[in-house]
């Protein structure tokens, strides 16, 4: 049984008019809420505040016998390991044994991304159990692209994922929201799912900006795609990759459930139910289970730690905290 999510975010989104009340909850996201109307009264107003003030302690306030699964959106806990340009054929090889041996829960998809250079080494040694992605893809075909790599290689290799819009290639490469959905779009239409990742710079949430960033760059994947239903949505605030930083599990969550309030708004109901919203940003063993718990993050998109057979384990083991009494 999955536990509902009442998103903040749509509670927050009136009819856009002059009068504009500040958030104080989503701080760092947006500066205010969606304009209301002058016509609110006092009493709609108050009651408002304590809906809002309902969701926050919703969880808190649940009791109950039963183990269910905490979970917003309908698809299956999610885990990826992005291996970023790690690795030798030694310590991969040694990553492999861990992970062979690693004793990982049943209700999870599990992924790994290697240097796509160790991509046949590790697809023809790695268990069954977990799969293979690419970390990136050409907008077409091959061809006279030095240094790039087909979808059509991708598969050849076996690889049924690849990561595209991660920030390393946003803000260091230098990929654009198009040029990122025009990936996504080739990738699906041969059959390769994309994990899609998204997220603010640390200026633009001082800013107030991160929704708007988001929601742009989840746009640009939607305007290029044909369907959702191979697409895993990463979202990964920049200032949390690498750093030691993490979102708490209060902001991951401010931003999932707006996430998933968008697909449901400008895709539809069903893709924001059937999407998975996975989290990205310094994730670790220590922190899954707190970031898990949280009902609109469906699982985790993993730098530095997957590196670690043992520590991915528990990562990808942390489903276990969605077991929540309800």
């Amino acid at each position: 049984m999955a536990v509902a999510s009442t998103s903040l975010a749509s509670q927050m989104s009136g009819p856009k008019s002059a009068t504009s009340i500040s958030c104080p909850q989503f701080s760092g996201l947006r500066k205010s809420f969606s304009k209301l109307d002058n016509s609110v009264s006092f009493s709609t107003s108050q009651a408002f505040f304590q809906t809002v003030d309902s969701h926050l302690r919703l969880s808190a306030d649940r009791k109950g016998c039963r183990a269910v699964v905490a979970m917003a959106g309908s698809g299956k806990f999610f885990v990826g390991g992005n291996w970023k340009c790690n690795g030798t054929k030694d310590s991969i090889s040694k990553l492999v044994s861990d992970l062979n041996n690693a004793q990982l829960e049943s209700d999870v998809d599990v992924v790994v991304a290697p240097p796509f250079l160790y991509t046949d080494q590790v697809k023809n040694s790695l268990t069954d159990r977990i799969e293979v992605s690419a970390q990136n893809c050409w907008t077409g075909k091959g061809g006279a692209f030095t240094g790039e790599i087909s979808v059509e290689q991708v598969k050849d290799l076996g690889c049924k994922w690849v990561i595209l819009g991660h920030s390393e290639r946003r803000h260091v490469i230098g990929e654009n929201d198009e040029f990122i959905g025009k990936k996504a779009a080739y990738a699906l239409s041969q059959g390769v799912g994309v994990i899609a990742c998204i997220g603010e710079l640390l200026q633009e949430r001082e800013a107030g900006k991160t929704f708007d960033v988001c929601f742009q760059q989840l746009k640009a994947f939607a305007d290029a795609i044909p369907s959702w239903d191979n697409v895993v949505i990463a979202y990964e605030p920049v200032w949390a990759i690498g750093t030691g930083k993490v979102a708490s599990p209060e902001q991951a969550q401010e931003v999932h459930v707006a996430v998933r309030d968008w697909l449901t708004k400008n895709v539809s109901a069903e893709v924001a139910s059937k999407t998975r919203i996975i989290y990205g940003g310094s994730v670790n063993g220590s922190n899954s289970s707190d970031l898990a718990k949280k009902e609109d993050i469906d699982g985790f998109l993993v730098g530095g730690a997957s590196l670690k057979g043992p520590e991915f384990a528990t990562i990808v083991n942390s489903v276990t905290a969605k077991k929540v009494a309800a």
